[in-house]
Parts: C-alpha cells; sequence; structure tokens
C-alpha cells in the first residue's frame, strides 16, 4: 500500500521545537526540504500542511498544531476532507523504546502508550492500521519521568544520532511512499542494526 499522507507528531510553540517529543516534526521538516515543500497553516486542518512529490506520487504532509494528545483531531480534518485511506497513511513519531540513533518503520500493532498514536486511532474509529516511521529517543536514565524526560532536548550526541536516523530514514521514503515496505524496512532496519 502506498502512502498519500505523512503525518510528523509533536508539540506545537517554539519551547517545544527542539524537545524530543518532536522528532516526528523533525522529520516532516526533512522531507519538506528534501523535497521542496513548504509547510503553511491551514485552519481547516488544524496543522501546517504542504503537498510534495516523491517517487512519482503525490503526498500531503501535516503537522499538527494540536498539542501531541489532540493530534487526532488534525488528522482526521485532513484524512477525512481528503478521503484518503487511513492504510495509505505514515506517522512518525517519538519512540523511547528506541535508542537515538535507530528508526523503525512498522505498520499496525499496539501503540506502545503513545499518547499521540492513540488519539490518532481513536479519531480513526479505532483504526491502527496505518503506517508507522518510529525514531528513537531512548528512555530516561534518571527517576525524572518519562513526561520530564521527552519535553526537553536531547544532548549534543543523542541529537546528531538522531538526525542520522532521520537521513536514514529519508533515504528509503521513496520506497516506503510507492509501497515496496519489505525492501524500506529491509534496507533501513539492516543499517541500523550494523551500528
Amino acid at each position: 500500500m502506498s502512502v498519500q499522507l505523512i503525518i510528523g507528531l509533536g508539540n506545537p510553540g517554539e519551547q517545544y521545537t527542539n524537545t524530543r517529543h518532536n522528532a516526528g516534526v523533525w522529520f516532516l521538516d526533512a522531507v519538506a526540504r528534501q523535497f521542496g515543500g513548504v509547510l503553511k497553516a491551514e485552519k481547516k486542518f488544524l496543522g501546517a500542511v504542504a503537498t510534495v512529490s516523491v517517487a512519482g506520487t503525490s503526498v500531503k504532509l501535516l503537522a499538527p498544531s494540536t498539542y501531541m494528545n489532540d493530534s487526532g483531531r488534525s488528522a482526521a480534518a485532513l484524512i477525512n476532507f481528503y478521503q484518503i485511506d487511513p492504510e495509505k497513511v505514515l506517522v512518525a513519531h517519538d519512540e523511547l523504546d528506541l535508542e537515538p540513533g535507530i528508526a523503525r518503520i512498522k505498520t499496525g500493532g499496539g501503540l506502545a502508550g503513545h499518547n499521540g498514536l492513540k488519539d490518532i486511532s481513536r479519531s480513526l474509529s479505532g483504526f491502527q492500521g496505518y503506517h508507522r516511521l518510529r525514531v528513537g529517543i531512548g528512555r530516561p536514565s534518571s527517576s525524572g519521568g518519562v513526561a520530564n524526560y521527552v519535553l526537553k532536548p536531547p544532548g549534543k550526541t543523542e541529537r546528531a544520532d538522531i538526525d542520522e536516523a532521520l537521513h536514514r530514514s529519508l533515504a528509503v521514503l521513496p520506497d516506503m511512499v510507492s509501497g515496496a515496505w519489505e525492501a524500506a524496512m529491509l534496507a533501513l532496519h539492516t543499517r541500523d542494526d550494523k551500528r
């Protein structure tokens, strides 16, 4: 199944731009830069939207301007307006269960407690079969708590590792968009496994 929409999850506002929770938006911004898209605020979609061409396919990009826990309203507004099949959606998000520098592609399955994914699934009547790009941010090493951890910027080395994972993910985006999921996973996951 090809991709018609990429959603980058994060929180709006300058204070969150460089926080770990915005790793999905970092990927979306990289896609826009690479493929010549300009994200523009669209009130009716509760987010910033662009259209790019990847592997000969027109792909919408969406960065919700809602908070992470309310991403579903933005996603549903765009999906319903353009009548996009939810199976043709790729959601990029931060992933605590992967170390910085690792990215993984997943289709369907559990939501791993991610509130942005939970809200998107809720807005799609419980559907969880969309594709995901899981961008590793690691887990906190101290008792500061997950909420505190995801709302802080990564250290310099961590950010460089995350950026490298985003770069590798961009390299396999044409495969993802054209529906060659196994090829994309093989290329991305094999490179990650050699780290």
